[in-house]
């Protein structure tokens, strides 16, 4: 590698968590976590994954996987009628959730410090 005062560009950190299950099936990231965050927020499954652009039925998969892996419920659902439908996350969800937050929050902070131990001469 060639480090060198004068770089065209500068560099950033960009960590992306991902949970692996023993059977190597990316089972929980950051696409689960807005998903569920968007839930949270629009207290329904299609109009979150709406909202992230991303097809119902791949929202309903990937929770159906976490859900596999971590043997819990995610969503309490409500199909639609008179007042609609809507999905609210689950007490495992939001617990779930929580770890995954302050997980990636802990490994950014340190991650980022590592960062500019080892390239902040580089970035200056």
């Amino acid at each position: 590698m060639c480090y060198h005062a004068g770089m065209k560009k500068d560099i950033r950190l960009k960590l992306t968590i991902r949970l692996y299950s023993d059977d190597d099936e990316r089972c929980f990231g950051p696409g689960i976590a807005t998903l569920l965050h968007r839930v949270e927020e629009h207290r329904s499954l299609r109009a979150a994954a709406a909202s992230m652009g991303m097809a119902y039925s791949k929202a309903w998969r990937i929770i159906r996987t976490a859900e596999a892996v971590f043997d819990c419920k995610l969503l309490d659902s409500v199909t639609g009628g008179k007042n609609g439908g809507g999905a609210v996350l689950t007490k495992e969800a939001q617990a779930l959730l929580a770890a995954y937050d302050g997980y990636c929050a802990q490994v950014g902070e340190f991650a980022a410090e590592k960062f500019k131990s080892c390239f902040g001469k580089l970035t200056e």
